[in-house]
């Protein structure tokens, strides 16, 4: 059986994939708690994104969930990843998928 938020993530994986992304690493883990959700790569670019699922605004929406310890730990396991894959992070950005109900929204270059 599948937990919600892996529904949320393959949906995201749809979409990325429609817009041509290659999919790198899904749940690419640097400690038992920092994670990063789907690594992609488009032409010279390595993407990491956070898939965030709400299934209305009740309980904030995915900025708020984002917060210093959270973007702390995604920017290490980037660094990590990066440093481990030899990539240059000048060729790396971090995104957000945002899933309120049904409706994607892709947010680009979000600052960690």
């Amino acid at each position: 059986m599948k937990k919600t938020w892996d529904i949320w993530e393959i949906m995201a994986i749809k979409y990325l994939k429609e817009k041509w992304y290659i999919i790198l690493e899904t749940n690419f883990k640097f400690s038992t708690i920092w994670e990063v959700d789907i690594i992609t790569k488009l032409d010279d670019l390595y993407i990491f994104f956070e898939v965030k699922y709400r299934q209305n605004d009740k309980y904030g929406i995915w900025e708020e969930s984002i917060n210093y310890y959270k973007k702390l730990k995604i920017k290490k396991t980037i660094n990590y990843y990066c440093l481990k894959k030899k990539i240059d992070l000048e060729n790396a950005r971090f995104d957000v998928i945002a899933i309120l109900g049904d409706k994607l929204n892709h947010h680009e270059n979000v600052e960690i």
